[in-house]
């Protein structure tokens, strides 16, 4: 097991650096960039242009031309001004050396500064982090406490009319995006149209340490709901069928049909017998699915419900071009996702040690 381990640890620098390879070419040819985004800022706002930069004066000459520019709309703006641009986002290196160094960096888990919140990339992470975790540990436990009940209960009915109303509205309940059944729900509770039940924004209200103890855990909650049920739909439907399916396929083994022969009632082979082996491919996928929560599901509900998360953080850097924080949250969730997927294996022969990857090719 250790030269395994050894194996995909190292396995995942050439991985890690390929995905940010990847990201860093795309990048180069992507529109709007950071010095784009400040020229648009200037070029639109001329009249007080010259008041936000100091030494605006000199910069902002009328002489200007975006003629041989690589920035678009760059006309009326001195050179020079845009060669401290450059320099201030690190553009006027060599694409290739600025990877290397943005490389070199991450490894030692230094992500710099954001280009325009003036602050260190980390600190934002660690800022935004605990609403993202919240949302993707009460998912799993909402998620889990239900699905895994009712697969259960659906591959014993297999086939029944439980089995087929409840897989109807499993199916729907997968089949509609998340984001959209959010929306549906701010129309609803929202105050989008009906009711107005629910609050539309943020985790906790504003006079959260004012509440009493009792009414904390309740006013988070009451926040929580909405963005809660849009994410669970997706996680419930995939958990059940898969819990299903598994506990389907074991049932009908033979170990099974002994453990009947001897007189052992449905409980106690179901919970006795199956349920360790049927649970095995449950169990050891939980930090993918955890994973898989925190980052990828999390995205577009922050955002609908203004939920101040990493999914909203790593958006709205998009958006504004803000590339090291682009870059640090890729270069975070990528690499968890490789350290969950060795996770997952080393959670596999831990629970059935007949499993053994050494001999199996990586």
């Amino acid at each position: 097991m250790g030269a395994y381990i050894l194996r995909r640890l190292l396995l995942m620098i050439p991985t890690i650096v390929g995905i940010m390879a990847i990201s860093f070419i795309v990048i180069q040819f992507a529109p709007g960039g950071p010095v784009e985004q400040v020229i648009a800022q200037l070029t639109g706002q001329a009249d007080s242009a010259d008041q936000r930069l100091s030494g605006g004066g000199d910069l902002l000459g009328g002489t200007g031309s975006d003629e041989g520019s690589k920035y678009r709309g760059a006309q009326g703006l001195d050179p020079e001004l845009i060669a401290k641009l450059e320099k201030q986002f690190g553009f006027d290196k060599p694409p290739l050396t600025r990877f290397g160094e943005m490389m070199w960096n991450y490894s030692r888990f230094d992500f710099g500064e954001s280009f325009f919140r003036n602050t260190s990339v980390l600190e934002l992470i660690k800022e935004k982090l605990p609403v993202s975790i919240s949302l993707g540990i009460w998912i799993l436990i909402f998620s889990y406490a239900i699905s895994i009940p009712l697969g259960i209960r659906k591959a014993v009915k297999d086939g029944s009319t439980f089995d087929v109303w409840t897989s109807g509205v499993i199916v729907v309940g997968y089949a509609v995006p998340s984001f959209l059944f959010g929306i549906l729900l701010i129309v609803l509770f929202a105050g989008g149209s009906f009711y107005d039940w629910f609050p539309l924004r943020g985790l906790v209200s504003d006079n959260f340490d004012q509440l009493t103890w009792w009414q904390k855990p309740l006013d988070y909650f009451w926040h929580l709901t909405l963005p809660l049920i849009s994410l669970s739909l997706s996680a419930f439907a995939t958990t059940t069928l898969l819990t299903k399916n598994s506990f389907i396929e074991e049932i009908k083994k033979q170990y099974v049909v002994t453990a009947r022969a001897k007189g052992l009632n449905q409980r106690q082979v179901l919970y006795g017998h199956v349920f360790r082996n049927a649970m095995l491919i449950i169990i050891a996928g939980f930090p993918g699915a955890f994973i898989s929560a925190f980052f990828t599901g999390s995205l577009l509900i922050e955002n609908i419900f203004s939920l101040d998360g990493l999914g909203r953080l790593g958006y709205l850097s998009v958006i504004n071009r803000d590339y090291p924080i682009v870059f640090a949250t890729l270069y975070i969730f990528s690499l968890l996702g490789l350290v969950v997927s060795l996770v997952s294996d080393l959670i596999y022969t831990w629970i059935d040690p007949r499993i053994d990857f050494e001999r199996r090719d990586v």
